[in-house]
C-alpha cells in the first residue's frame, strides 16, 4: 500500500494517460506527474534503468511465473542499488555515492 501523496512521474506514452490507468493512480490516493511532451531527458534516469533491468537481467533469466518476475525484479533493485558499479558515479555503486556524500557533508 504506497502511502498518500505518493508522486508517480511517467512519460506521456499511452498506457499512463489512459482512463482506466489514472482511475487506479486515483484510488490509491497517487498523484499522476508526466513530462512534457518530446523532454525525454527528464526520465533519463528511470529509462536507463529499465533498459539495464530488462537488458542485463530479466531477459537472462527464464520468468515461470508473476510471482517469480516480482522477486527477481525486487533483487535486481537490491542489485543495482548496492553492487552495481556505475560509471557515472565514478566507478562506485549508488549507495556507496551516496554514502561518500553524506560523509563529506557531516566533514564540512
Amino acid at each position: 500500500q504506497p502511502p498518500k501523496g505518493l508522486v508517480f512521474h511517467s512519460d506521456r506514452g499511452s498506457q499512463y494517460t489512459s482512463k482506466r490507468y489514472r482511475k487506479l493512480l486515483s484510488s490509491y490516493s497517487i498523484r499522476a506527474s508526466m513530462g512534457d511532451v518530446g523532454a525525454c531527458w527528464e526520465n533519463a534516469v528511470v529509462e536507463r534503468f529499465f533498459g539495464s533491468l530488462k537488458h542485463d537481467w530479466l531477459f537472462k533469466v527464464s520468468q515461470p511465473t508473476r510471482e517469480f518476475m516480482k522477486q527477481d525484479v525486487a533483487a535486481y533493485m537490491k542489485y543495482y542499488k548496492i553492487e552495481r558499479l556505475h560509471s557515472a558515479n565514478g566507478d562506485l555503486s549508488p549507495i556507496e555515492l551516496e554514502n561518500s556524500q553524506l560523509n563529506m557533508s557531516n566533514l564540512g
